[in-house]
């Protein structure tokens, strides 16, 4: 009886998590690789006095993506975890207009949008059309289509040339919407998955229509109760996950793959590897002595990559306040001149735009009763932009940032704080070996996407693949998951080969 081939993945983030599964399910003997005590990579979980973190990704949007993966293995979704949905979506906010509730609700889209301006409501539904032949070509088309070679980029590009893609996303929803407040409630999408609206390629408008497809979710337990479902359906199949398992080398030789060495020692080897690690690292560090590696990341190393993020995660000693929704989304007083600051400033601005989570009001149990979970994000620029001593400004950002939320959105904050700790970009580069810092890896622009990204399968090292937000189709919850579908064809093809 011949044995299975054996198959590693480093890297237990969404996008590892999903390879795993498809490669066990599909024949391959596969072992997930993690550096840290738990799996999840950027949706990694904090506890901390009975309140529960989720550190990354809060905002689940293609449910359909996660139950394909639970069909392929025989499996329900609905066995493993349980999807709660969300509304509003967000609720966008001001210093200077009332609030705008965005909900899958056309008829009071439009009438919060004819309060603000009545011209925009054709406008809207104009760019709605746009964004859903956005979606159709972009994501369900190519979403989890691998690009390795010119071709298929110029197979593509009619389509993309017809749908403008040159254009940004914010350009784009401005010829549709002339509001200023309106303008940023439908660009400001992009930033979710690292790209600057007035940069990022209009393509990006698609993650609207997907929401107003399938609607926002949030897993009962949290983010995390999501990748304990994936681990336990990998290790259902019979996968092996080896926590505390930093990968020190990839081993190659005569251009393929052997295995991999662990820093404790261990040696796992491998007929076909992936890796969901950041991609400057792998090319940089982990095939750091080989010609190909070191070919690589100089080449990565002249490309743009997102910005970082400053993330606080606090607790309360009490409920969230009346009239705070689950996703909260605060512009300041300034957007296009803060993108530009957060893209391709030097030092940090002086004011933000943040992201609040409030989970436990979809899900209480999330804190002790009567208290409440909460986390707060700020876009920032990566360390190659700006080299800012994050032990120094950290604390002084942490507490601008919860008492400008006191001011606003929470009363009595800091009176009612319990726990409180927060993740700057020297963290993303520490604990997730993110390039300079940088939340979700190359930047999302036209030219560092689809074929232009690194790609799912290396184009020297034959049995080498890339999963995650590095390669295509690119960062974001729906986008590591469809990475995993592109990576996963591509390896199981070559099953029986």
């Amino acid at each position: 009886m011949t044995q299975p081939k054996r198959a590693v993945v480093i890297g237990a983030g969404f996008g590892g998590l999903a390879l795993a599964i498809r490669l066990q399910a599909g024949g391959y003997q596969t072992t997930l690789l993690e550096k840290r005590d738990k799996p999840g990579g950027r949706a990694y979980v904090y506890e901390d006095n009975g309140f529960v973190f989720d550190a990354g990704p809060t905002v689940i949007t293609d449910p359909s993506a996660l139950e394909e993966l639970f069909t392929l293995a025989g499996k329900r979704l609905e066995d493993y975890v349980e999807l709660l949905p969300v509304t509003p979506f967000y609720r966008l906010c001001w210093e200077d207009t009332p609030a705008f509730d965005y909900v899958n609700d056309q008829a009071e889209l439009e009438r919060q949008i004819a309060e603000r301006n009545p011209e925009d409501v054709e406008g809207y539904r104009q760019f709605l059309d746009y964004s859903r032949a956005v979606f159709e070509e972009g994501y369900r088309k190519l979403g989890a289509v691998p690009f390795l070679s010119f071709r298929d980029m110029a197979r593509a590009g009619p389509q993309l040339a017809r749908l403008q893609a040159w254009k940004s996303v914010y350009a784009m929803v401005s010829r549709f919407v002339k509001d200023e407040h309106l303008r940023q409630a439908f660009s400001f999408h992009s930033l979710l998955v690292g790209g600057n609206p007035f940069a990022t390629s209009s393509i990006y408008t698609l993650i609207h229509a997907l929401e107003r497809e399938w609607g926002v979710w949030f897993p009962r337990g949290g983010t995390g109760a999501l990748v304990r479902g994936m681990v336990r359906l990998f290790e259902d199949l019979g996968g092996q996950l080896e926590l505390n398992a930093p990968v020190s080398r990839i081993e190659v030789s005569n251009d393929r793959v052997s295995g991999v060495s662990v820093e404790d020692g261990r040696h796992f080897p491998a007929d076909a590897l992936a890796s969901n690690a950041d991609v400057m690292h792998t090319y940089g560090q982990l095939l750091g002595t080989h010609p190909r590696g070191i070919s690589q990341a100089r080449t990565l190393g002249r490309k743009r990559f997102s910005m970082s993020l400053f993330v606080i995660y606090f607790g309360l000693d009490t409920p969230p306040p009346d009239g705070l929704e689950h996703h909260t989304v605060c512009f300041g007083p300034r957007y296009r001149e803060l993108i530009e600051d957060i893209f391709n400033g030097e030092t940090l601005a002086d004011d933000f735009s943040l992201y609040l989570h409030a989970p436990c009001v979809t899900d209480p149990s999330l804190a002790p009763p009567g208290c409440s979970a909460h986390y707060v994000l700020a876009p920032v620029p990566h360390l190659g932009k700006a080299p800012i001593d994050w032990s120094v400004e950290g604390p002084r950002y942490r507490d601008r940032i919860l008492e400008y939320l006191e001011q606003h959105y929470i009363p009595g904050l800091r009176e009612h704080l319990v726990t409180c700790r927060h993740f700057t970009p020297e963290d993303f580069r520490d604990e997730l070996n993110a390039h300079l810092g940088s939340a979700f890896s190359l930047e999302p622009i036209l030219t560092q996407s689809a074929w232009f990204r690194p790609h799912n399968r290396d184009a020297r090292i034959d049995n080498l693949y890339l999963v995650g937000a590095g390669t295509h189709p690119g960062a974001g919850v729906p986008g590591v998951i469809g990475s995993a579908k592109a990576t996963a064809g591509l390896m199981l093809e070559r099953l029986d080969a």
